[in-house]
């Protein structure tokens, strides 16, 4: 067969994928995020919470959970964004992805990729550990279409079903992302290399 037709047909399915995944996803200051570390601020300032952070559970040292620093003045730990199966350079909406907290290491020695972990018995709520880079990714990043712009992170294992990540306060007071009919809206800001530590992290909220 002509190859050209089979370049022809190559473009097709990558602009195809593209229009389906959405633009690129924007930084606070309006600029492309292609790469590097971000930190995830709520969309709102305020009394809301922080940037994110990693905490453990109950009594237990780890394993590691994704959830959110108390006090707003903190911006947290920044995370990078990876794996979109479409051939774009930048972080695209609506494209499934993994995300990664970057941070050197932690005191459970465990990768600090956004997983999925089931009810918990408990509170009924589905939490967000830390843990191994799931083999598909499993979150998208959507725009909030107001007039005070920002996006929403949802779960979607399967590139269509997806529920919103949101924010649960426990027992301990604890702020924690888990999945939830209500969305954590966000902002994204670049981390520089100056406020990015490289540290280990130790002790957690």
């Amino acid at each position: 067969m002509n190859p050209m037709f089979y370049f022809l047909l190559a473009i097709t399915t990558v602009l195809a994928a593209t229009a389906n995944a959405g633009g690129p996803v924007l930084d606070i200051n309006g600029d492309i995020i292609f790469d590097g570390s971000y930190y995830v601020l709520p969309r709102i300032f305020g009394p809301g919470g922080g940037g994110l952070t990693l905490a453990p559970r109950g009594g237990n040292h780890c394993p590691l959970y994704i959830g959110q620093e108390y006090s707003e003045v903190n911006m947290g730990i920044p995370v990078r964004f990876s794996d979109w199966r479409i051939k774009v350079a930048f972080v695209p909406e609506s494209a499934n992805l993994n995300i990664k907290m970057d941070v050197a290491a932690t005191i459970c020695a465990q990768s600090t990729y956004w997983n999925v972990a089931g009810p918990d018995i408990v509170m009924k709520e589905v939490y967000l550990p830390a843990g191994p880079k799931p083999s598909n990714g499993l979150f998208q990043i959507k725009k909030i279409k107001d007039a005070l712009a920002g996006y929403k992170i949802v779960y979607c294992p399967n590139g269509s079903y997806y529920s919103d990540i949101g924010i649960f306060v426990d027992k301990q007071g604890v702020r924690r992302l888990a999945l939830s009919s209500t969305s954590f809206e966000v902002v994204f800001v670049k981390a520089t290399e100056t406020k990015t530590s490289s540290k280990p992290i130790m002790s957690i909220i």
